[in-house]
């Protein structure tokens, strides 16, 4: 029996009092880290991402009770849990999280570019919080002339991802690392679309899968695959 063959075996003695479940605590552990999300990096513990391979079916098959599908990206070894599509009341067991405003999208979108372009390179992406600034400024506002609020705001769009994981810390104060799970947070078909995206944002122009709404937050209308 493996390692993760003994992690998953039936529990014997309940784990507190009125324990009725089976699984074992390491399992129901990762069950609690998917379901608090927003990921589960496998690059990251490689342990929870080998017990999940190893228990994939039976953790597809618990989460489907609750309305909600693991969704795996292999290459990247990133973990998600994704509400099912379905029209019934009782039926969303994760909050929808807030739609990302004007500023988090196009960073996100652009974060995205970046990733992209560094895949197969065998390291991380990162980014510093000055390009970070820089590309912001790129989509700034004419109306906006105030630098102090603008430089607030892209701090406060960077806060936004690092809330969501997408950006993670690094050794160095102001480097970030652009997280795998964007890929799979920003789903898009084509990546070739996301030049096309940002035009839409900096021309206030619905278009594709965005709309904006009535507080400048742009909504997206692809399956919500982060959690706060």
């Amino acid at each position: 029996m493996t390692t993760n063959d003994a992690y998953a075996a039936p529990i014997t003695e309940p784990l507190f009092d009125g324990d009725t479940g089976n699984f074992s605590l390491v399992l129901r552990q990762l069950l609690v880290r998917l379901l608090r999300g927003p990921y589960l990096d496998g690059s990251v513990d490689a342990a929870a991402w080998q017990l999940l391979l190893d228990q994939q079916q039976t953790i597809s098959d618990y989460f489907s009770e609750i309305f909600l599908s693991l969704t795996l990206d292999m290459d990247r070894k990133i973990a998600m849990l994704t509400p099912a599509q379905i029209e019934q009341v009782h039926t969303a067991p994760i909050a929808p999280r807030r739609p990302l405003k004007r500023d988090e999208t196009l960073l996100a979108l652009r974060l995205r570019l970046l990733l992209e372009q560094h895949s197969g390179s065998g390291t991380d992406a990162v980014v510093s919080r000055s390009t970070m600034h820089e590309i912001l400024a790129e989509h700034r506002q004419s109306t906006d002339r105030d630098d102090k609020r603008f430089a607030e705001s892209c701090d406060a769009a960077i806060g936004r991802l690092q809330s969501l994981r997408l950006l993670t810390s690094t050794e160095l104060e102001n480097e970030f690392r652009i997280s795998p799970a964007l890929a799979m947070a920003l789903p898009l078909s084509n990546i070739q679309d996301i030049p096309r995206y940002i035009a839409a944002i900096d021309a206030n122009e619905p278009a594709f899968n965005l709309t904006a709404d009535d507080n400048d937050e742009l909504v997206e209308q692809t399956p919500e695959l982060v959690q706060e």
